[in-house]
């Protein structure tokens, strides 16, 4: 057990806290298991942590918590963080689409995985006040061939300011490295450079914008008045299905006088991404392949490596001159889907499916 140390500041109930956002996918279930195994193994603090999330997929949202408190003092609180010292945000693609931001003030520590400037992130955050340190652990994580949590478990434990690097190192060495030992220099790289590349800033609360107080979110629907036979009407069995924020660099590009139409791309797409439209292929009536949905891709590179004639590529999404447009591809025919504020699924064109049939606030209509 390591000689405890003495926590700088601690909430009414005692507690050090730390609220962890992400999208499946990058790894923040496993950067918060850690953080707790940090304080009770090498900070010598009791810890706790869990994590909330729904389906167990890539693009859904995850959060987790971490709770550290004096050895002496017993921790026994299971709830969600509301007021963290530390903010751990994975993607930057998150600011405005959940209240991530909710419960920091000045005293609020936030990391963001970004390549832009504290001020600029400011901006998109809208964050009220705190310290905020950018870092672009997506770069960092395809340069030293590592994963986002580990770069942002290096400067998480940084804007901390109380937990030392070696620790984090040995944490790694101790939990990642005995899995995968052939990567435990990448990792440790990461984490080394997490630590050394994060960029702060603090601001006041200058009132430019307000504080967010945290509320837990509400189902419109429960027991007493879901539908018959407990059916999720919402396509994808999803709310919301925007998977931009669980793509980790990558993207695929369509090269369209590459694509003979095969439809193996559409076969493979977890995501049912790729639209094809009624045009001529070789002077041929044909369903033409008109390219991909970037709001609904999550960046697998599945179709990438079935494509037999190269038409899809992988390519750097921060390299893209075009990406701001990457999220609604505006060539597509019909311009708007009806279901793109959900995403697609199969059950939209499956041929037991009334398309006139609308779902209207939790009955068929």
């Amino acid at each position: 057990m390591a000689e405890p140390i003495t926590l700088p500041e601690v909430n009414e109930r005692g507690y050090y806290e730390i609220r962890l956002e992400s999208i499946g996918g990058l790894g923040a279930n496993l950067c918060g298991k850690m953080l707790g195994e940090l304080g009770a193994d090498y900070l010598g603090l009791n810890a706790a942590n869990f994590s909330s999330y729904g389906s167990e997929k890539r693009g859904s949202p995850v959060k987790a918590y971490i709770r550290w408190c004096a050895p002496e003092q017993e921790l026994r609180l299971s709830s969600p963080v509301e007021k963290p010292h530390v903010l751990g945000l994975f993607h930057e693609a998150l600011a405005g689409k959940l209240p991530v931001t909710a419960g920091v003030d000045e005293k609020t520590r936030v990391v963001v995985n970004t390549a832009l400037s504290p001020d600029e992130m400011r901006e998109k955050l809208r964050l009220h006040a705190g310290e905020l340190f950018c870092i672009d652990a997506l770069r960092i994580a395809m340069e030293c061939k590592t994963r986002v949590n580990m770069v942002m478990l290096g400067a998480m434990a940084k804007a901390a300011g109380f937990i030392p690097l070696k620790d984090c190192e040995e944490l790694a060495r101790q939990t990642v490295g005995k899995k995968y030992p052939d990567l435990l220099e990448a990792n440790l790289e990461g984490v080394r450079r997490g630590w050394s590349e994060a960029d702060s800033r603090r601001f006041a609360d200058d009132g430019k914008y307000p504080y967010v107080p945290y509320e837990e979110p509400e189902n419109r629907w429960g027991y007493e008045n879901a539908p018959i036979g407990g059916v999720n009407p919402h396509i994808g069995s999803t709310v919301t299905n925007d998977l931009s924020a669980s793509r980790e660099g990558w993207v695929p590009l369509f090269i369209q006088d590459k694509c003979i139409n095969c439809g193996l791309c559409d076969s493979t797409c977890p995501d049912m991404v790729f639209q094809f439209a009624p045009g001529e292929y070789k002077g041929r009536p044909a369903m033409v392949n008109r390219g991909l949905d970037y709001h609904h891709c999550k960046g697998c590179l599945r179709c990438v490596d079935v494509c037999p004639t190269e038409a899809l590529v992988a390519g750097r999404e921060r390299e893209q001159d075009t990406l701001h447009h990457f999220l609604r591809n505006q060539s597509l025919l019909p311009a708007h889907l009806e279901y793109e504020d959900a995403g697609p699924d199969g059950w939209i064109t499956s041929d037991s499916f009334d398309n006139e049939r609308r779902v209207d606030n939790g009955g068929v209509v």
